[in-house]
């Protein structure tokens, strides 16, 4: 993929945190991928790739998304596990690819996933979706991703000390505490008790270049 660097003129992807799990993320084309609609504002931009983790009320909100452009795709959990192995997806402007989520009494690892996006920019992004420590995490540092967001709530899932473990083995070059407080778009003080190297901490209605 050709990255910003070999072409100045192109804009820079764009990241919204909308609060508790919900994503947007702009490419510098302004193509538009949702992940996760469940809270916040900003569902306003046509969507051209929707993504969902699992199958839980608060990340399935598709029907906040009134805008579609034509051809856009919604990925699930269940295509994204289509035949018991997670998949990957090429829509030119991201590759999209599942990886492990799951691993807790409240989240099957046969019914949740993560997601990796590949920007055309060169930029990457890691979602972990609903989950604690996966077998495969230690595996993901050899990919040098740019942005990681890890769930810490610790009640349906990890809590921010293990989320910390597991950005330890990740290794991205900036993690991101999300999903911290169910009910909530946002906690601050259990935000702060996610330690990472890189540690970048978002609030609801932030965005970011990436």
């Amino acid at each position: 993929m050709e990255g910003r660097e070999n072409n100045p003129g192109r804009a820079a992807d764009r990241l919204l945190y909308m609060g508790h799990a919900s994503l947007r993320i702009t490419t510098g084309d302004n193509k538009v991928i949702y992940i996760d609609p469940y809270a916040g504002s900003g569902y306003e931009p046509s969507a051209d790739l929707i993504l969902i983790t699992h199958a839980h009320h608060d990340h399935t909100n598709i029907d906040l998304i009134k805008n579609r452009n034509p051809g856009c795709r919604i990925i699930t959990w269940e295509e994204a596990l289509k035949g018991g192995s997670h998949q990957s997806f090429d829509f030119g402007f991201v590759k999209v690819e599942a990886v492990e989520a799951g691993y807790n009494l409240n989240h099957s690892v046969k019914k949740c996933v993560g997601y990796i996006l590949t920007m055309e920019s060169g930029v990457t992004v890691y979602v972990s979706g609903d989950t604690s420590k996966t077998k495969q995490m230690p595996l993901l540092a050899g990919r040098n991703i740019d942005y990681a967001f890890f769930c810490c709530d610790g009640v349906f899932n990890m809590k921010p000390s293990e989320a910390s473990e597991c950005a330890a083995l990740v290794k991205a070059k900036h993690s991101i505490p999300y999903h911290i407080a169910p009910g909530k778009l946002f906690d601050p003080a259990k935000a702060e008790k996610f330690k990472a190297d890189g540690r970048l901490i978002l609030t609801p209605g932030e965005e970011i270049e990436l």
